[in-house]
């Protein structure tokens, strides 16, 4: 019979392997780009760096990338315009929500 302590979710290799599950996961669940499509929506995009943003349209997205492209990873093929940061976020531009937050 095998026995665990009792702070085992808290020993550095429990935390890397619940960090991986939780990235593994967010990755499966992400929303694609042929997902966009069917729901109308574009790709907002935010630079990290700068705080500058913009909206793509998923069209071009979606016949350069295809379907089944998730649209966080998208950030990784892009440069930022305002200050040629390549570390941007993405995620679907939602009616409404616009800019969240303001890094000013």
């Amino acid at each position: 019979m095998f026995s665990f302590p009792e702070n085992i979710a808290q020993t550095p290799m429990a935390k890397i392997k619940r960090h991986a599950i939780e990235a593994e996961d967010r990755r499966i669940n992400a929303m694609t780009l042929g997902d966009l499509a069917r729901e109308g929506l574009h790709v907002f995009c935010w630079c990290n760096r700068c705080s500058h943003s913009g909206v793509l349209e998923t069209d071009p997205l979606l016949a350069e990338l295809g379907p089944d492209f998730p649209v966080p990873d998208l950030g990784i093929k892009l440069r930022c315009s305002g200050c040629q940061s390549k570390d941007i976020a993405t995620r679907p531009d939602w009616p409404g929500l616009g800019q969240v937050t303001n890094h000013n």
